[in-house]
């Protein structure tokens, strides 16, 4: 029987800006598509079965809870890093998407070591860099918006082995500076993008879900929902920026 095991990091801990609704999101859509699920939500001092783990959701915290998931995840780091090369889905957000990588450097020097599970780095500035923000993504082909609320004060800067999640329309992204916004290795996606990110782009919900589907070389048949709210609300959050619509008409919604 096909199933899929979500995965919920912290919940109590990292979710912040409405991250959580991520999580109600893919319940919501896989039980809409008859896709069964098994939702487990790993507190502080839980041991995590990455052999049993198809989908890991990690939502945002500031520094403190940061440092609790990094020094916890660090004694599981190398059953992490063979499960993301096998294909394990993770979306991780904010101050997640940091920590996954290989160090994030604070307004003070202070150089806190990351997972080292995807090629980028972090450094602290000093101005936040919040607001709706439009991204182009070339996870489809033809390439589809995203869209979402940022407020972090971090820079990420790229390495060569992972690929952005997007370009950046209208917003920050990642460093506010090379108009690339998050970070994809596999089937590992980082970005900045709360609010949350997946209600309001169901497409990206959809592909998580499938590409959990696919880790386990399983089949399934997924339904044409109904997504008028969806669509409502993401083309609402591209009104908000007043981005000029003529940079979105290549886009699909």
């Amino acid at each position: 029987m096909v199933k899929i095991n979500i995965y919920y990091l912290y919940p109590d801990h990292l979710n912040l800006y409405g991250d959580r609704g991520n999580i109600i999101a893919l319940c919501r859509r896989a039980g809409w598509h008859g896709l069964p699920f098994n939702l487990v939500s790993v507190h502080p001092g839980d041991r995590i079965n990455f052999a049993k783990c198809d989908l890991l959701f990690m939502g945002s915290g500031q520094e403190y809870e940061q440092k609790m998931a990094v020094n916890a995840l660090k004694e599981r780091r190398d059953a992490l890093l063979e499960a993301v090369e096998r294909g394990m889905v993770i979306l991780a957000i904010g101050g997640s998407y940091q920590l996954l990588g290989r160090y994030y450097t604070t307004v003070r020097g202070v150089r806190l070591p990351g997972l080292d599970i995807l090629d980028l780095h972090t450094e602290a500035g000093r101005k936040r860099m919040i607001g709706n923000i439009v991204i182009r993504s070339a996870l489809w082909d033809p390439p589809r918006t995203l869209v979402g609320f940022e407020n972090h004060a971090g820079r990420t800067h790229l390495g060569p082995s992972v690929k952005p999640l997007g370009e950046v329309i209208h917003g920050h992204g990642n460093n506010g500076a090379d108009k690339t916004e998050g970070a994809v290795y596999n089937n590992v996606i980082g970005t900045y993008l709360h609010g949350a990110l997946l209600p309001k782009n169901p497409w990206l919900t959809d592909y998580l879900l499938q590409k959990a589907i696919a880790y386990r070389s399983q089949q399934f048949a997924f339904k044409s929902l109904d997504e008028s709210m969806e669509l409502q609300a993401h083309r609402a959050a591209i009104q908000l920026t007043r981005s000029p619509w003529h940079k979105l008409r290549s886009s699909r919604f």
